[in-house]
């Protein structure tokens, strides 16, 4: 055992009485990659209960997402049963409509949960030309700088949950309990899958165990 584990495990059952989501903080920047991008149509591949989808709605004129795990898509799909513009289909990416062509395409913590190179590949030809990809990712850490960034994170969680939800919760908020799984690949795979496949692409390590992806279809 690490001599870090009990502290680890200290910190983890503080983090699960001030919860607060990793993905929701990079969601205003997700909407300003989109909104700069110009897109009207966006797809959000894995939207939970909407909280991302809410956002863009704001901003561009109409949103559809994609949640294929049942319960959440429910909750979503009551949120936005009587607003315009917001379309939420309780289905995979690899199950969408591929006649389909988007303006933008976001996904937040839900690239780890797919094949990554056959899914980058989807994403590029579900994009219209011109269109933008932005994505929110999970990786697992390898290598100094992932570590140095994790240990920062794992320092800064508690505070931010603190201060965030300052009330101890009984259990998760309903946008946090949908199905999760630990990322397998690594930043340098993505990385990699990336430049094949999504030439040009940026990707970014974030932290709190995150990175971020912008890629624009040539038009």
């Amino acid at each position: 055992m690490s001599p870090l584990t009990p502290l680890i495990r200290r910190l983890d059952r503080f983090n699960q009485r001030h919860p607060w989501s990793h993905n929701d903080r990079l969601a205003p920047w997700v909407v300003r990659r989109v909104a700069a991008g110009g897109a009207r149509e966006v797809l959000d591949v894995g939207c939970g209960t909407g909280n991302l989808v809410a956002l863009l709605h704001r901003r561009v004129g109409s949103v559809e997402g994609l949640e294929p795990d049942p319960d959440t898509a429910a909750i979503a799909a009551a949120r936005f049963a009587h607003t315009p513009g917001v379309t939420i289909t309780r289905v995979r990416f690899e199950d969408r409509d591929h006649s389909r062509r988007w303006e933008a395409i976001t996904l937040v913590a839900v690239l780890h949960h797919l094949p990554l190179e056959p899914t980058l590949r989807e994403l590029r030809e579900a994009l219209a030309p011109g269109g933008r990809l932005v994505v929110v990712g999970c990786h697992r850490d390898e290598g100094p700088a992932d570590h140095l960034t994790g240990l920062v994170s794992l320092l800064l969680n508690p505070l931010v949950g603190l201060l965030r939800h300052p009330a101890p919760a009984t259990g998760p908020p309903p946008h946090m309990r949908a199905p999760t799984a630990e990322p397998t690949q690594t930043l340098a795979r993505v990385r990699a899958a990336a430049t094949r496949e999504l030439p040009g692409a940026r990707v970014r390590r974030r932290l709190f165990w995150r990175h971020t992806l912008v890629y624009d279809r040539p038009a």
